[in-house]
């Protein structure tokens, strides 16, 4: 099918970007994480000594399942739809083809029905969900965010000593530095990661209701929490031991709550830096070719960071919404979590798109340090914030109100300031260090904030 008649962006316009994830959350992507755990839950009731009959697999009986799943392709997922017209049923499709598959394995076709043994369809899918996670965090996601982290980290100690006119309210306040207000976001950004990584993935192998209770009626004498909890382990995720039916997805939340929390920092900066070209502060190198506006040919606009802000808004409302949904289930199990599910895909391919694009707009931002410096030397009025500081270690009466009543809601130039300054009751050596102060050097520890060298 032409992407040009792809229903979603993802699959049409963006296909190219989101490629990397769609072998992990595609429709075929579930299949594979569904085939695996089938599989491996065939060799691990193998290897248990208390299940005498199902013998403990030789060594290319073990190489021939694994091939099941390490080989898995597109016409394996197309033989699992084919079955699952008949059975109108997508975890019992991957049943059956498991056992087509077992069926050509030498000494294994007796044994069949141990594929899917004691399992309900939500053994299968949380952890097939569980794996696609992990999957999507450690190959996709984490990696792109440590890459925007690490080019904030790079703009910041480039930009550190940058003086910068701060508006507070959108009015001028006290200078920063270029690279403190890049470090800030890294380090917003970085936390969120952390905390992104540190979400431990459940899984659950209990049975219908939680219980093990066909379990218990086959092998009453196999430790079953243990022996469930030890596949899980092996599989990667944490066990979760009290479930329903489902597992009951609070990681899930978990998880999306803390990737929405890392976009909507990276939609602030978005927001910010398309302000900064707004006023000059950042240019945008031109790209040969490449159109601005239909209408008017002098235009480089913003693109990439638009583009992201409006990607990770589509994604958070996803995440907010499926983090929701998902941690509520109707007494032991009901199947609406099911659909939504199935768009981790999207609300993942959204925030990655998004990662792109302002990566793409890094890429293409050039510091203004002509017009920063102008903005900033055009604002003598903030220093009153240090002289009435300055009147207060001396113990002058009403420091503040003396600078409110004549720097209020005006904008002073240098000579202005240093008259002002003259008129106030100081001693004369501070007066003398305030005359040397000037916007651009009453900027704090900014520099060492943006280099992290505190």
């Amino acid at each position: 099918m032409s992407q040009l008649l792809a229903i979603s962006a993802l699959d049409g316009r963006y296909r190219d970007k989101v490629k990397s994830l769609a072998p992990l959350v595609s429709e075929f992507g579930l299949m594979r994480y569904r085939v695996i755990v089938e599989c491996k839950w065939f060799e691990h009731l193998a290897a248990a000594s208390d299940i005498p009959e199902l013998p403990v697999l030789d060594d290319a009986q073990r190489a021939s399942v694994a091939r099941i799943y390490e080989s898995f392709e597109i016409s394996d997922a197309e033989r699992i739809k084919e079955i699952e017209r008949t059975t109108n049923h997508d975890v019992k499709a991957v049943e059956y083809f498991v056992k087509e598959q077992l069926g050509a394995i030498s000494g294994l076709p007796a044994h069949a029905e141990f594929v899917h043994f004691a399992c309900t369809s939500e053994d299968i899918n949380n952890l097939a969900y569980g794996l696609m996670l992990t999957e999507v965090r450690e190959r996709v996601l984490l990696p792109r965010m440590s890459e925007l982290i690490g080019e904030l980290e790079t703009l910041a100690a480039d930009t550190a000593d940058i003086a910068m006119l701060s508006r507070t309210h959108g009015q001028a306040a006290s200078p920063t530095t270029l690279g403190k207000e890049m470090r800030n976001f890294a380090e917003r950004l970085r936390t969120q990661r952390e905390r992104f990584a540190a979400v431990e993935i459940l899984g659950k192998m209990n049975g219908a209701v939680g219980n093990y209770n066909a379990h218990l009626v086959a092998y009453p004498e196999v430790d079953w929490p243990e022996l469930a909890g030890a596949f899980v382990a092996d599989l990667g995720l944490e066990t979760n031991a009290y479930t329903t039916q489902i597992e009951p997805h609070d990681y899930v939340a978990e998880l999306f709550h803390a990737l929405a929390r890392f976009n909507q920092i990276l939609l602030d900066f978005d927001r910010d830096i398309w302000s900064y070209i707004a006023i000059n502060y950042f240019h945008q190198r031109a790209v040969e070719g490449e159109v601005g506006s239909s209408t008017m040919p002098h235009k480089v606009n913003p693109i990439d960071f638009e583009n992201s802000e409006g990607n990770l808004g589509i994604s958070n409302a996803l995440l907010h919404h499926m983090a929701g949904k998902l941690q509520v289930s109707r007494w032991q199990r009901d199947l609406s979590d099911s659909t939504v599910l199935r768009n981790i895909g999207s609300a993942v391919g959204h925030s990655a798109i998004a990662y792109q694009a302002t990566l793409k707009g890094l890429s293409r931002l050039e510091v203004n340090r002509d017009v920063i410096a102008a903005d900033i030397d055009e604002s003598w009025e903030i220093l009153a914030e240090a002289v009435q500081t300055v009147m207060r270690k001396y113990g002058i009466a009403e420091p503040y109100e003396q600078l409110k009543r004549v720097t209020r809601g005006k904008q002073l130039d240098e000579a202005l300031f240093k008259k002002i300054l003259e008129q106030l009751n100081l001693p004369s050596e501070a007066r003398a260090e305030l005359a040397q102060l000037q916007p651009a050097n009453y900027t704090g520890l900014a520099s060492r904030l943006a280099t992290r060298t505190l």
